[in-house]
């Protein structure tokens, strides 16, 4: 059984998301700040975390920050529609998806289960003949591991499975949207912003100089792509 973090400090939405979540199936932890979020990563396996930006004590963003020190696990970021900067500093420091509030259940149990097939497919025992490799990258999908320069990468699921998808495709040209069908499985509504964010994480843990990239590149006005870093 999936272990689901919901964490609001509105408690009528974590009463209702634990509601949707349970009648999937789904166990939950209850958490009503960034600080409570934290103490329960410590004591529980989860398997993914629905977190609000704005609450007392810790906000979401800061929380990302302490938990991405030592965890991979998804996170989907519930977020008002004023809340656009925060959302994406968020997604730029390991948020994986973003939810707007008022959010219909069904989008909600969609994210979930889309976040939740991919990280437990990167923790899988599904394999390939062949690790896929260009310059220093090497994506060994067999162990779903990432290596630069023979260094271990912490990738969370929607990074890898962006790169996953660029390394197949060398000097293939992306579009955002083309991107986010592949990955997130969605209709790419707000992808351009969306990978934006990712492709920026993606080069931060990647590249030497982030500003001026060897490996994935901006194509402008058409996408991105990965190239072999000369």
């Amino acid at each position: 059984m999936y272990k689901i973090m919901i964490c609001d400090d509105e408690k009528d939405i974590v009463r209702a998301l634990d509601i949707y979540l349970k009648a999937e199936g789904y166990s939950t932890v209850l958490c009503y700040n960034g600080k409570e979020a934290l103490e329960a990563m410590r004591k529980e396996e989860i398997h993914l975390i629905l977190m609000d930006i704005m609450m007392p004590e810790m906000d979401g963003v800061s929380a990302m920050v302490e938990i991405r020190r030592f965890s991979n696990v998804p996170v989907i970021l519930l977020t008002a529609k004023s809340e656009d900067t925060d959302k994406i500093l968020g997604l730029n420091i390991g948020a994986d998806d973003y939810i707007t509030k008022p959010f219909n259940p069904v989008e909600v149990l969609a994210r979930v289960k889309s976040q939740l097939r991919r990280y437990m497919t990167l923790g899988g025992t599904q394999s390939t003949k062949n690790a896929l490799q260009i310059g220093g990258i090497t994506l060994d999908n067999s162990e779903k591991s990432v290596t630069v320069d023979g260094e271990p990468v912490l990738l969370t699921p929607t990074e890898y499975e962006i790169l996953h998808l660029l390394l197949q495709h060398p000097g293939k040209v992306f579009s955002p949207g083309e991107i986010y069908k592949a990955v997130w499985k969605d209709d790419p509504f707000g992808a351009e912003s969306t990978v934006a964010v990712h492709i920026r994480h993606l080069r931060e843990k990647l590249e030497i100089d982030p500003a001026a990239p060897r490996y994935i590149k901006v194509v402008w006005g058409q996408g991105y792509k990965i190239e072999g870093g000369n």
